[in-house]
């Protein structure tokens, strides 16, 4: 079995929910949704967006994410605060991606200096031929 899948069964069976029920809801017959929990493969965007809005949970909660880290319109002021925490965190993210184009540029830029075939080489490289 699945990690999503097992995920959607376990909150469907705590809310009491049967196979039926969601399979329903998702115009499927119930051992077609039976395979949906066992093989996540099969899962769909649409899909996981009215097994999330049936089981009253958001979407990232099937994939395991901590709800700490989910903003939704049921926090009212704190999530602009928890918004900002997160502008502040990938601000942050994206210094450290900068730091580090800069380093990659630096051992570029030193090893071109001792090999004149290396630029012709990282065209070709990036080019894809």
């Amino acid at each position: 079995m699945n990690q999503v899948g097992i995920r959607i069964k376990k909150l469907r069976e705590a809310q009491g929910l049967k196979q039926e029920q969601l399979a329903q809801e998702l115009g499927l017959q119930q051992s077609s949704y039976g395979r949906l929990e066992k093989n996540d493969e099969r899962l769909t965007v649409p899909k996981l967006l009215i097994i999330s809005e049936v089981l009253k949970v958001p979407v990232a909660v099937l994939f395991g994410e901590k709800t700490g880290n989910i903003i939704n319109e049921n926090k009212g002021d704190n999530a602009q605060a928890q918004i900002g925490t997160i502008i502040q965190q990938d601000k942050e993210y994206i210094a450290s991606l900068k730091d580090e184009i800069m380093f990659c540029r630096k051992i570029i830029e030193k090893l071109t200096q001792t090999d004149k075939q290396l630029p012709h080489q990282l065209d070709q490289l990036f080019d894809g031929h």
